[in-house]
């Protein structure tokens, strides 16, 4: 695979996992809390082989034989981060929102 491929890649990986993300967020506040999880498993997994490229990216470079580095190749570690982040965060907001819809029927039955 070419450096454009492989950013190209990395780009489709986490742009995937993203999604997921943002949609076990709409899920957990719409109360659908199983399926929400059932996103943020598959964004994890649409990371593992995007992570794992990376992480060879990064072998490469160490070991002095990886390729040069280009703004596409920026652009796509970019997105992995962001990717990261966002499933952190999505993780965080299904549990709140869980915990408001709890805390909600509790108010409810009182």
């Amino acid at each position: 695979m070419n450096n454009v491929e492989v950013s190209m890649g990395l780009i489709a990986g986490a742009g995937d996992s993203r999604s997921y993300c943002m949609e076990a967020i709409e899920l957990a506040r719409g109360g659908e809390f199983d399926a929400a999880k059932d996103c943020l498993a598959k964004a994890g997994e649409a990371m593992v082989e995007t992570h794992d490229v990376q992480t060879q990216l990064i072998r490469d470079e160490v070991a002095g034989t990886g390729g040069p580095v280009s703004l596409l190749m920026v652009h796509a570690q970019d997105h992995l981060n962001l990717a990261l982040i966002m499933r952190d965060i999505a993780e965080e907001f299904v549990a709140v929102y869980e915990k408001l819809k709890n805390l909600e029927g509790k108010e409810c039955s009182s």
